[in-house]
């Protein structure tokens, strides 16, 4: 652990935590955009190669190094940062936290702040994640579409980047480390149960760098969101809650239950059986007309939903798998 010099000088009373690995020339753009804004910054390393470090320390920012025995998450990392940030500061009411892969909007961290001293009863606040290079691929603005469907207003759930009070946060124990993904809906499960509100602000928060050219890693990022719907499903499923269960059940009935029936149905009773799977694109279609904007992103959109599915489906049987094995889950990483 690393305490770095001098102290950055920002807005009282609060802290950004950033979390990243080997993530070079982004993460530089992220303390960039918050060492002058808050009144304490920390960067937690998760096992990086490249001189993430160093440049963190050369910016004046605290740096907490992971061990390298642990099995890094995202959850795990931003534990130890706000942990550190009350360790140097206990005064400290609210916490920015910002993948490292993000640069934080000028007006964000005052926009965020005054929202929660104004409103005492929300616990976490976050609001419009951008992706910086939606032109350089059809995954980086899927990624763009994704972040933009949120409404604001109240809501379940956050996503990485958000400002949480350090109070509740603290109380419930902060992130659940034993998460490879999803740790944000599933620390906000706990803090509506203790009574807290999650919003979301019609604001510019944070530009991110999805960094996604190839289909394989939209493929293991679609993966990864069906291990947390299942994930979510064993922890919280039950009522009144439900977390995750419609989505996990999408997951299961498009991406394996229909497939596996039409086939099936195809050997042992009719060849005919097989024209279920033109259900497949009558859903495109149907999402299709439900979605706004210019064609090609409404069809990609619609399209890459129904056959992210079948990537999703594989990601709940992985984390079956995990669970009936005993094995210890490994982050899934499409970067």
């Amino acid at each position: 652990m690393t305490m770095a010099t001098p102290e950055t000088a920002g807005l009282p009373g609060v802290a950004v935590v950033a979390i990243g690995r080997n993530e070079g020339e982004r993460l530089r753009a992220c303390l960039h955009s918050v060492v002058q804004s808050a009144e304490c910054v920390v960067y937690v390393d998760s096992g990086s190669t490249d001189d993430s470090v160093a440049m963190a320390k050369a910016l004046g920012v605290h740096v907490v190094v992971l061990p390298s025995d642990v099995v890094f998450t995202a959850a795990l990392a931003r534990n130890a940062g706000w942990r550190h940030v009350l360790e140097l500061a206990p005064h400290i009411e609210f916490v920015q936290f910002v993948d490292g892969d993000c640069a934080v909007d000028p007006a964000w961290l005052q926009t965020a702040r005054d929202f929660l001293v104004s409103r005492p009863d929300v616990a976490a606040v976050c609001g419009r994640r951008r992706e910086r290079y939606p032109e350089r691929s059809i995954y980086n603005q899927l990624c763009d579409l994704e972040w933009g469907a949120a409404a604001p207003g109240q809501t379940k759930a956050c996503g990485g980047d958000v400002m949480m009070r350090a109070a509740p946060l603290a109380a419930v124990g902060g992130y659940n480390p034993r998460l490879i993904a999803g740790e944000e809906p599933e620390l906000c499960v706990r803090l509506r149960a203790q009574g807290w509100k999650v919003w979301r602000l019609d604001a510019e928060m944070t530009l991110h760098d999805a960094a996604m050219m190839r289909i394989g890693q939209w493929w293991k990022r679609s993966m990864r969101a069906g291990y947390t719907f299942a994930e979510g499903v064993h922890l919280h499923g039950r009522p009144p809650e439900r977390h995750r269960v419609v989505e996990s059940r999408r997951a299961w009935i498009w991406g394996l239950a229909l497939p596996i029936a039409a086939v099936l149905g195809a050997l042992v009773v009719s060849p005919w059986l097989l024209l279920i799977l033109l259900v497949y694109p009558l859903q495109v279609l149907r999402l299709y007309a439900g979605f706004q904007g210019p064609f090609r992103a409404r069809a990609a959109r619609a399209a890459f939903m129904v056959m992210g599915k079948f990537a999703e489906a594989a990601g709940q049987l992985k984390f079956v798998g995990l669970r009936l094995s005993g094995r210890t889950a490994r982050l899934i990483e499409y970067k």
